[in-house]
């Protein structure tokens, strides 16, 4: 019996309930990636997508007083365009013929599951990523600027209500529906996290969603309300992080090399490995060198000029909170995102073929796979991006969080 055919088959049959198994695990992860304005490229036009948006007209007293019997001069529409680039996401799994011999098909179902969870959790990052790309910034507290937020300057009410001034002053779009289109009230979105909410829900304002006077259909992850802002749970939320804290291992003298005391983390290693990247060495400033600044080999760092260290000086960066002035370890800032309707814009993971299911039964690997025992299921976004169209219409938040 040619059990390769009737393998390939059935994958073939099922695509189309592993696809929808794969985007519906997918979107359980979305949050910031549910409220942007949304473009679909079409086949064979480029990796690059416009979004677009309409100017408003400027409201002007003399101009636009009638005279009459006279016919004003008309206005133009006027559209302003935001380019972006797309990229691809994907990962697979590897399937042995002994599991496949077994549980072939639940198999399939639980690798498009996780491997839906995964691929959605990397477009929820590049959207939020893409937002927190604002230079619309509020900072909690009065603080001057992130390196000086400190556990005290949390997420307020009054942080709210400035946002929403912002907002408004700024003109910026309410949302007037669900995502399923349902009407709603106007409102703008707050995308925050739990930490975040765990400050504000002490407020005796607070509005959870169980006290919502009039019946609507609420967002997925939708906790509660707050002067005409919902809010909206992500787990996902960004948090700005100190990239580096470490230690130099040996006394250098005159080089532009040293050595790090600790094995890096993984947001080190990145980091470091990113040429012309600042850190900081004591209370002085070194700026990496431009190409290959880490050496893994040796946990090495090089620099863009030559200096002298000491065993056990604090290698630190200033990319995060207020720097303790011992530890230099730096405080978590949290961002809080609160926006109205086309602040932003994604390309549509739902659309046709953004997200699909590739399944590679056994033996249609040729000579990589004599023995026909490996098949692999795999998972792709095939084009996605997110871009800010209006900075004015996304308030960024940041600020600390209670222990």
């Amino acid at each position: 019996m040619n059990t390769t055919v009737n393998t390939a088959s059935n994958a073939y049959f099922n695509k189309t309930f592993y696809d929808r198994k794969l985007l519906d695990t997918a979107k359980t992860r979305f949050v910031h990636a549910n409220f942007g304005q949304k473009r679909s490229i079409p086949r064979n036009s480029g990796k690059r997508v416009e979004f677009r948006k309409y100017e408003l007209f400027t409201p002007n007293t003399s101009q636009l007083t009638l005279q009459e019997g006279v016919t004003p001069t008309g206005q133009n529409l006027s559209q302003s365009n935001v380019e972006a680039e797309v990229k691809q996401y994907g990962a697979y799994v590897e399937i042995s013929d002994l599991l496949e011999l077994t549980a072939y098909d639940p198999v399939i179902a639980d690798a498009a599951e996780l491997l839906g969870e995964q691929l959605g959790t990397v477009v929820e990052w590049v959207t939020r990523d893409a937002m927190n790309e604002t230079t619309n910034v509020q900072y909690a507290g009065g603080a001057a600027a992130r390196s000086a937020i400190t556990s005290s300057n949390k997420l307020t009410v009054d942080e709210i209500r400035k946002a929403v001034r912002t907002l408004k002053k700024n003109k910026a779009r309410p949302f007037f529906s669900g995502i399923d289109g349902s009407a709603r009230k106007p409102h703008f979105v707050c995308i925050c996290s739990p930490d975040a909410t765990y400050d504000l829900q002490s407020d005796p304002l607070w509005q959870d969603v169980s006290k919502y006077s009039n019946a609507e259909q609420i967002y997925t992850g939708e906790i509660g309300r707050l002067f005409g802002v919902v809010f909206v749970e992500a787990t996902e939320a960004k948090v700005y992080q100190q990239s580096v804290l470490n230690k130099v291992n040996a006394t250098t003298t005159n080089s532009t090399v040293f050595a790090l005391k600790n094995n890096p983390t993984e947001r080190e290693i990145a980091y470091l490995s990113t040429g012309g990247n600042k850190i900081m060495i004591g209370d002085t400033e070194y700026t990496l060198a431009a190409s290959n600044p880490y050496i893994p080999s040796t946990r090495s760092v090089k620099l863009a000029s030559s200096v002298s260290l000491t065993a056990d000086a604090i290698v630190y960066t200033n990319d995060a909170g207020k720097v303790d002035t011992t530890t230099k370890k730096a405080q978590d800032v949290h961002a809080t995102l609160i926006f109205g309707a086309d602040a932003y814009g994604v390309i549509d993971v739902a659309g046709a073929g953004a997200m699909e299911t590739i399944i590679k039964p056994r033996g249609s690997a040729g000579t990589t796979d004599p023995l026909d025992q490996r098949s692999t299921v795999g998972a792709k976004v095939a084009a996605y991006t997110a871009k800010v169209l209006n900075p004015l219409w996304l308030v960024k938040i940041e600020h600390g969080v209670s222990a």
